[in-house]
């Protein structure tokens, strides 16, 4: 049977949402339009219902029950099910008997020009008639109106489900078009300009930014579209989107609900009206992520149309927000299980590059500590090397240097110098130089002492200067009478001008040979 008889729990979602749009364009009540409905298979889309309703077409009881036998949809069976755990049956999906939710498109408004051509006075001229007659046939449609309500609501209805109509049609209103979030920056101003300061979180970006964070962070997106030429715009701003309840219901972090609004003057939130089959102002849609509909699709689950109390706002909320609840705790969790695999997958590869750093700065050390013992290995056996070849050449040159040395003077030679040297090894050595000796004579002998005292001076003047070789004395000699003084090696300076016909030395060994010898 229907009209009263019929239970509105028992239509489904579709089915619903056309007897609200009936109903908001004819203002019949529920007995009146059920009928109207059925018989047109509830397609309220084309223009078939409205028609036979503006046509005159009565609630005929007889047709109403021929067209609901023939085109209703059955009910329901009543089919029980065997549950395991908590009454459910593991191999029914919770969602089975969830009704369709209606996608939510990612609206991008186009830019639009923000500076208006004027036309030129001669145009402005040429069109002068045409502006008149414009004028004059709006008047007139304005005065129909007056007599005929239901044609501004019907012509509204057909452009706005028209397929030939823009989907981004430009604001007729004169407000200056803005980038999405300074238009939401603009609505909040206006805002709490027109109803003061409040507590609702509105977001200051646009649409599709909000739809985005939505599916990100798997939210609740309440999107809210108002009209400030309609007259119950102020009464449900007032009485219920700033109500107590509803401010703090929106505002529970357990809800994760998120809020974008709009006034349907911007172009955005016209876009977003006509992309979510908005029919009455004011308009609050509850967007959220649906899985059974796609991996990232995002579905109105809620279509609040009209004024209504703050209970009855919040109880639709709850029960919209009580049927997605579940899939998305499981996708939450899926991802949470997702985000917690990826993080330790992160650690588990920070921690092998530290490993693998530790290993290479391990490996760089080992390199240059070998490195610096191969060099210290190598500078000292250069070092030792150098040694011995200075040691060589030295030897060769005291052989070379003692086979140059002049003979002692004999004792015809009455002008010869007698010195004393006192050994570093404690032995005294007396010995003559002729008169024109220079002190590198003395200086020669000291250093060639070993040499010529040993078996193979005899062998000495056969030996060849050293190549490559400089050779520096190692000791000063040193008169012991005071006042205390060396003899310095000078060139061209004899013996006997220095010290005269006699005197007693004893070789002073320099410190840095000293110092190489201990070495």
């Amino acid at each position: 049977m229907p009209s009263a008889k019929v239970d509105l729990d028992d239509l489904t979602e579709s089915q619903q949402l056309a007897l609200q749009q009936f109903t908001s364009m004819t203002d019949q009540d529920l007995e009146s339009a059920l009928p109207i409905l059925q018989r047109s298979e509830w397609n309220v889309q084309a223009p078939i219902a409205i028609a036979k309703f503006f046509d005159g077409e009565s609630a005929d009881p007889v047709a109403e029950a021929l067209a609901s036998s023939s085109s209703a949809p059955p009910p329901r069976p009543s089919v029980h099910r065997e549950t395991l755990i908590n009454g459910s049956n593991p191999h029914q999906p919770a969602w089975a008997d969830a009704p369709d939710f209606h996608p939510a498109p990612r609206v991008v408004p186009q830019p639009e020009a923000q500076v208006a051509n004027r036309p030129s006075f001669i145009l402005t001229l040429l069109f002068t008639p045409f502006n008149l007659l414009s004028r004059l046939l709006a008047t007139s449609f304005g005065l129909f109106s007056h007599v005929f309500p239901f044609l501004p609501r019907l012509c509204a209805f057909l452009f706005l489900h028209s397929p030939t109509r823009a989907g981004s049609m430009r604001s007729t209103s004169n407000r200056r078009p803005l980038n999405p979030r300074d238009t939401a920056a603009r609505f909040i101003r206006e805002f709490e300009e027109e109803y003061g300061s409040n507590e609702l979180p509105f977001l200051e970006c646009g649409y599709a930014q909000a739809l985005d964070r939505a599916q990100k962070n798997l939210e609740f997106l309440l999107v809210i579209l108002i009209s400030p030429e309609h007259d119950d715009t102020s009464t449900y701003v007032r009485e219920t989107l700033l109500s107590p309840e509803v401010v703090d219901f929106i505002k529970n972090p357990q809800n994760s609900i998120i809020v974008w609004a709009g006034s349907v003057q911007d172009s955005e939130a016209y876009q977003v009206s006509t992309a979510l089959n908005c029919t009455k102002f004011p308009f609050t849609a509850l967007i959220a992520h649906t899985p059974r509909t796609g991996p990232a699709a995002m579905s109105a689950i809620a279509r609040l149309a009209g004024p209504m109390p703050p209970a009855t706002f919040i109880t639709k909320l709850q029960n919209s927000i009580a049927q997605c609840s579940e899939p998305l705790e499981r996708v939450r969790a899926a991802r949470a299980t997702q985000q917690a695999d990826r993080d330790l997958r992160a650690r588990q590869n920070a921690a092998f590059e530290r490993s693998l750093a530790q290993d290479r700065e391990r490996a760089r050390l080992r390199r240059e500590a070998e490195a610096a013992r191969e060099l210290a290995e190598r500078e000292v056996r250069r070092k030792a090397e150098a040694e011995e070849k200075r040691v060589r050449d030295l030897q060769q040159w005291r052989s070379w240097r003692a086979g140059l040395l002049r003979p002692e003077p004999g004792p015809d030679v009455k002008d010869a110098t007698r010195v004393s040297l006192k050994m570093p090894s404690g032995e005294r050595v007396v010995r003559k130089f002729a008169p024109d000796a220079e002190i590198e004579e003395l200086y020669a002998f000291v250093e060639c002492y070993d040499v010529l005292s040993s078996e193979v001076s005899s062998t000495s003047s056969a030996m060849k200067q050293p190549e490559n070789f400089e050779h520096s004395y190692a000791f000063r000699l040193i008169d012991p009478l005071p006042p205390r003084k060396a003899l310095e090696l000078e060139t061209g300076v004899t013996i006997r001008d220095r010290i005269g016909r006699s005197a007693n030395l004893f070789v002073d060994m320099l410190e840095e040979d000293v110092d190489e010898e201990q070495e």
